[in-house]
Order: structure tokens, then C-alpha cells, then sequence
């Protein structure tokens, strides 16, 4: 049974940080590009960063670049979003998510149907 476990979410300020982290279970984490995508108040679940199976290629949304950092460790099977200058605008529940196996990086920038595996998502709330 494959699980994606969420944590790190929380309540900040705007300008501060938060560290993310995924931890995965009962599938080949190496054989995933993994995801982080995000869903604020009634909004649609959007795309916020990727990591291929590697990580040596990374690609974020225009809104989070040069803000946020994604990074996994393959040998842990998780996945991290370092999140800096965060905005009330980041406010979201933020899931990861697993694509693959095997799957290009620019096939997953695709969206959440290239995506067999979901977390049940941590909150991120940025007060302004």
C-alpha cells in the first residue's frame, strides 16, 4: 500500500519560512518524479514544484520560482519544499504527490491526472 505522509505545515508570518516534508512508503520512491502542488480557499489544486527521479531537475510554478526549493533524498524516500518569503497568497493546503513510474519531468509539469499517488495534504497558513 503505497503511502505519502505530509508534515511541516503550520502557521507563519509573511516574509518567513517553512520547511515541508514528504515521506514515502510501499512503492520504488526512485522510480517517481515527485510533485508538490497546492489548493487555497476556493481555488482549484494547482502546481507548485517537481523533482525528477533524480533531482537533478527541478521546476516550479512562476509564483513560487526563486522562493521555494524543492529536494529529495532517495535513499530516505522523502521529499522536502523549503519554502522562503512566504505571501498570504501561499496560504494553502499543500499535498505531494508521486508520478510515475518512470514518467518525464515535462510530463508531469503536465498536472495532477499524470499523478498515481496523493498525500493528504498539510495546511500553510501565512498571516500577513
Amino acid at each position: 500500500q503505497v503511502q505519502l505522509e505530509e508534515s511541516g505545515g503550520g502557521l507563519v508570518q509573511a516574509g518567513g519560512s517553512l520547511t515541508l516534508s514528504c515521506a514515502a512508503s510501499g512503492l520504488t520512491f526512485s522510480r517517481y518524479a515527485m510533485g508538490w502542488f497546492r489548493q487555497g480557499p476556493g481555488k482549484e489544486r494547482e502546481f507548485v514544484a517537481l523533482s525528477s527521479r533524480s533531482g537533478d531537475v527541478r521546476l516550479y510554478s512562476d509564483s513560487v520560482k526563486g522562493r521555494f526549493t524543492i529536494s529529495r533524498d532517495n535513499t530516505k524516500n522523502t521529499v522536502n519544499l523549503q519554502m522562503n518569503s512566504l505571501k498570504p497568497g501561499d496560504t494553502a493546503v499543500y499535498y505531494c504527490a508521486a508520478c510515475g513510474p518512470f514518467k518525464m519531468s515535462n510530463t508531469c509539469r503536465r498536472g495532477t491526472d499524470e499523478y498515481d499517488y496523493w498525500g493528504r495534504g498539510t495546511q500553510v497558513t501565512v498571516s500577513s
